[in-house]
């Protein structure tokens, strides 16, 4: 069993990490918020038993002076905190490539680096310095995390993103980042770690988000065989209001029947029919970047999401009789439920032809435990 200290673990790339490693077998995650780090109890006995600690937490918007005083800092009780503690953790430390730029924020980044990397030294233990370039990831916090955030966010809320000037970025996915992390903290890498990003100019950035947006607002899942473009939409999506999520299908009538188009798609997709019996519930697992349909065509039922490591719930009643698609949102584990007395008939659609090999499929009941009154 692994150990792992995840600092700054509510935010943008702390939040996604924790979410990746649950999908791992013999990991342990101790999640340190803001206040459980300067909490010096809770902190000495987290460093004491990590394998590993990644280093999330840090300042990157507000006045410069602040933003560099609050980084080295955190670096230096951290530091400190490993030294005291006797343990060897390997530290994995999110940096920025605005090292190499003149900002307080840049210069903040590259001193809490070099901080961690001279505590390792000193502790013969190991360090990575994870520089990172633009990340963006769905539920990041608009006009904070990213320009992607911001974008997306006012897409999805019937809003013009605003360009200012037009400067290239490096964009990397928050689950890559993820992945590129846990594996330096596998191979115990020391020193530094410079992962590579998808080069886009601000604008083009702007009018991806919107094309997709477009397509999906005229009934049409875009075509998402490009990778950026799948993390684009699955980002976009994640700014959806809940209430918007229902996607209402035209139904045709006439003497003979009805008939409703269940889904439009640019790219591949595969196509399953599901029955399920009465009080039967199906699903209890999430996805990372797979983009689905539930679609209940006959009977009545009960779609459950919740926000992983969240207890943000939702809840959506359908019909059979009232033709009504939703999209499950990504990171968000979900099930459905046959409340009626018939059998339930649902159509499933997935943007990718299933993978036995790498499903992208995690078991995790929606419904919270409840707390013992004993």
């Amino acid at each position: 069993m692994t150990t792992v200290l995840v600092t700054g673990s509510d935010g943008l790339i702390g939040w996604h990490f924790r979410c990746f490693l649950s999908t791992l077998e013999d990991v342990n995650v101790t999640s340190c918020n803001r206040s459980q780090f300067a909490d010096d109890d809770y902190l000495s006995e987290a460093v004491r038993n990590a394998d590993v600690i990644v280093h999330f937490a840090g300042m990157n918007r507000g006045e410069e002076d602040e933003i560099y005083a609050t980084n080295v800092a955190l670096a230096e009780r951290l530091a400190l905190s490993c030294k005291s503690s006797g343990n060897k953790p390997h530290v994995i430390y999110s940096s920025s490539t605005h090292i190499d730029g003149p900002t307080r924020y840049g210069e903040s980044k590259r001193v809490a680096g070099e901080i961690l990397a001279k505590n390792a030294a000193e502790t013969d233990s190991t360090c990575t310095n994870l520089i990172l370039p633009h990340v963006f990831g769905e539920h990041g916090k608009p006009f904070y995390n990213s320009a992607v955030s911001t974008f997306a966010h006012q897409i999805a809320n019937g809003e013009t993103p605003s360009v200012t000037g037009d400067g290239q970025l490096s964009l990397l996915h928050t689950g890559d980042v993820a992945k590129i992390a846990w594996k330096a903290a596998q191979d115990r890498y020391d020193g530094d770690l410079r992962p590579d990003g998808t080069p886009l100019k601000v604008t083009e950035l702007a009018e991806l988000l919107q094309h997709l947006a477009s397509r999906y607002a005229s009934g049409t899942v875009p075509n998402l065989d490009n990778l950026l473009h799948l993390q684009m939409f699955n980002t976009y999506r994640s700014y959806i209001p809940h209430a918007k999520r229902p996607v209402d299908l035209t139904l045709h009538s006439d003497p003979r029947g009805s008939l409703f188009e269940a889904i439009r798609s640019d790219g591949q997709g595969q196509t399953f029919l599901s029955t399920t019996k009465p009080g039967i519930t199906r699903g209890n697992h999430f996805h990372l970047h797979k983009v689905e349909r539930f679609l209940v065509v006959q009977g009545k039922a009960k779609i459950r999401l919740r926000k992983v490591l969240t207890n943000e719930t939702h809840v959506f009643d359908v019909d059979g009789e009232v033709p009504q698609a939703i999209d499950i949102p990504t990171l968000h584990t979900h099930n459905i439920t046959n409340v009626g007395d018939e059998p339930l008939l649902t159509l499933f659609w997935s943007a990718e032809l299933f993978n036995p090999d790498a499903p992208d499929t995690y078991f995790l009941e929606v419904d919270l435990p409840q707390a013992s009154n004993a």
